[in-house]
């Protein structure tokens, strides 16, 4: 039987300086694994750094947008292209190195167990012997309420629903209407979650440390994080009504 085909997807906007070391980590956990740098116009030149990469890497493949044009947008076009191109798993973690890539195996080995494949591993920092380090207590605290917030509002059976780092099987994406995906910010996060559980899937925390990010500043505003909220409260909405 085939080894399963796996894709990891990371999404980047000026991560020039981050992404050469996220890219070694991922290999030396899954060597032969294929990487989708989504990159949407960056800058700082992240973009094209990587398609120079990618002629000498045959397991790297690099799509650069038109500009950037939000998270959700670019994990859906992400997990999309992963589907079309008929991989059996698709991992996503963020590009910083606030996701330690060597970690990765831990979610796919749970998700590899399942014979279903209906479950989907979601790497965790408030399921219990998760953590995480460097950041500062309005972002520790803020990212604590806005979670416990979303899953109790939409009742979803995890702590860290606005985690990025996740394994998704493709048969489960496969069944997904993304059309009506429509969050092109941080909210697709939730909005992915709440759409998979309703086609059956299961979801697993598996306990992680996020870290500071490495290189360059953060990208969520205040904006971001009202987004998130609507998003939250369209979806529980949605729900009461069906």
């Amino acid at each position: 039987m085939p080894a399963p085909r796996v894709l990891v997807l990371l999404c980047t906007y000026n991560e020039r300086h981050n992404l050469p070391d996220v890219l070694a980590g991922l290999w030396e956990t899954l060597p032969t694994a294929d990487v989708l740098v989504m990159d949407d116009n960056s800058p700082d030149g992240t973009g094209t750094w990587a398609q120079t990469l990618q002629a000498e890497e045959s397991r790297l493949h690099v799509v650069v947008r038109s500009g950037k044009l939000g998270l959700g947008s670019a994990l859906r076009a992400g997990l999309t292209w992963g589907v079309e191109h008929r991989y059996d798993y698709l991992v996503n973690l963020d590009a910083d190195q606030s996701h330690d890539p060597r970690a990765v195996g831990r979610l796919l080995e749970l998700c590899l167990a399942d014979q279903t494949q209906r479950l989907v591993t979601i790497g965790s920092r408030y399921t219990p012997g998760g953590a995480s380090t460097g950041l500062s207590t309005w972002r520790l605290w803020s990212s604590r309420i806005m979670n416990w917030y979303g899953t109790t509002l939409l009742r979803l059976p995890v702590r860290d629903s606005s985690s990025s780092y996740r394994c998704y099987p493709v048969t489960l994406l496969q069944q997904l209407k993304w059309s009506e995906l429509t969050c092109n910010g941080y909210g697709f996060l939730e909005e992915i979650l709440v759409r998979l559980v309703e086609v059956g899937a299961r979801l697993e925390e598996v306990p992680i440390t996020y870290h500071a990010r490495g290189s360059g500043t953060s990208k969520l505003s205040l904006s971001d994080a009202w987004g998130v909220l609507s998003v939250i409260h369209r979806l529980a909405l949605r729900k009461k009504r069906k």
